[in-house]
């Protein structure tokens, strides 16, 4: 009997809540009134905290513990990565991330990607970026940020590749003249040559990120001035990066921002990895008529000869190119070449042990020259789309030889551009 009162109890009180709740309160606005003054508490307490500088003192907390923890910095500036997700299915490589050092003249230490089959690789024959700042010190062989051009992709200007001249023998220097200005340039390597331009260690005034539904966009700019007395003008330049799922774009404009006439040559020497040790069945295709002729095969400079491509490495011309297997290469190509439907020239580097291929298209038509760079031994290839020929400003070029640099007047710009693009060799026809 006393559990029948009891439920007949519980039965009135849930009746008369249920009245009350329904039909009176929510009904009512009542509870609409209340949730607005919360709110207005609330706020009212933010506000209160905001004026006595609580909000900002938990920020400042948090940042400093932030702080706390190391960040790396090279050439005094933190590295700048673009990161995108891979997008659903695994048939198909992607790019995936890019780290650029703004202090050290933008080079593109790592870019990582993703093959099937792999995982994630890095496409760039780099150390980490703990050793990359422990080798990039900008002093005693990296005191004009040479050590740049042993890793990732670094960016050469006012010229590219090397320039040699007088007083290199045994010295630090190598001095040259442009229409009567003596350029007195930091000269490295047993071959006493400048090499590699003057902003391997130069340091950005500005930088930025976008992101983009599909990866995004980094950029740095650089006011490279006269680049410590060693070249006739001032120099602006940009560099630009814009990552997305099957390209990157590389663009890099320069600007002579002073009151003078300036040579401008650009170029980008990446590392590109050889991953598993695959050498010697990689393939390589360069879309090239002519190479430049050199006197000895340690110096590398050039004799002003362009001579035709031949023997063994007119079959790298080849549309399907040729096996690396254990040729040593080191070689600038000139006179290159496009295909009807193609944007401009295009190189191929393709790895069928790991069924992907690099495809770099050149899109400026200022870019004359692709130097390739392969040792017997190494870890990677080097495939540096550039402007000029090595020594422009050497005597041994006639007067009727087009060297490649841009002679820009004040407030004129030139603007270098390629394209990387990653793909499948899944369709691809049997191996030639």
């Amino acid at each position: 009997m006393s559990r029948m009162y009891l439920a007949a109890v519980q039965r009135w009180f849930a009746t008369r809540h249920n009245r009350i709740w329904r039909q009176g309160l929510a009904r009512s606005g009542v509870v609409t009134m209340v949730t607005l003054c919360l709110l207005v508490l609330g706020l009212g307490v933010a506000y209160h905290e905001h004026m006595q500088g609580n909000i900002h003192k938990l920020k400042a907390k948090m940042g400093n513990e932030h702080e706390d923890v190391p960040v790396i910095k090279l050439g005094g500036q933190e590295a700048v990565s673009l990161m995108r997700t891979r997008m659903t299915g695994e048939s198909t490589p992607e790019f995936l991330s890019a780290t650029m050092l703004p202090g050290r003249g933008m080079n593109v230490l790592q870019i990582t990607a993703y093959i099937p089959g792999k995982g994630e690789v890095n496409l760039l024959a780099s150390p980490p970026i703990e050793a990359a700042a422990a080798a990039l010190t900008g002093t005693g062989e990296d005191a004009d940020g040479q050590r740049s051009l042993t890793m990732g992709g670094a960016f050469e200007v006012p010229w590219a590749d090397g320039i040699w001249g007088a007083g290199t023998a045994g010295g630090n220097h190598a001095s040259t003249t442009w229409r009567g200005h003596v350029l007195t340039l930091p000269a490295t390597g047993a071959a006493g040559a400048a090499a590699g331009g003057l902003m391997l260690a130069q340091g950005a005034t500005s930088t930025g990120t976008t992101s983009l539904p599909d990866g995004g966009q980094a950029q740095a700019t650089f006011e490279a001035t006269d680049f410590g007395k060693r070249w006739p003008s001032k120099t602006q330049v940009t560099v630009t990066m814009l990552l997305s799922r099957g390209t990157i774009e590389l663009t890099v404009v320069a600007l002579n921002s002073g009151d003078v006439a300036e040579p401008i040559g650009i170029g980008w020497r990446p590392r590109f990895a050889i991953l598993d040790g695959n050498r010697e069945q990689m393939r390589l295709h360069i879309p090239a008529e002519r190479r430049v002729d050199v006197r000895n095969p340690e110096t590398r400079a050039p004799t002003g000869s362009l001579v035709p491509v031949s023997g063994a490495l007119s079959d790298l011309t080849l549309r399907d190119g040729a096996k690396l297997g254990s040729t040593e290469l080191n070689e600038c190509f000139v006179d290159l070449h496009q295909n009807l439907l193609d944007s401009g020239p295009v190189t191929e580097l393709s790895d069928p042990a790991n069924n992907y291929g690099l495809r770099l298209t050149v899109l400026s038509p200022t870019i004359k020259a692709l130097h390739v760079v392969a040792p017997a031994n190494g870890d990677y290839v080097s495939i540096e789309p550039q402007y000029n020929l090595p020594d422009p400003f050497g005597r041994e070029w006639t007067n009727a030889t087009d060297t490649g640099m841009v002679v820009l007047q004040p407030g004129q710009s030139t603007e270098w551009k390629i394209r990387l693009e990653l793909y499948s060799l899944a369709n691809a026809g049997p191996e030639m």
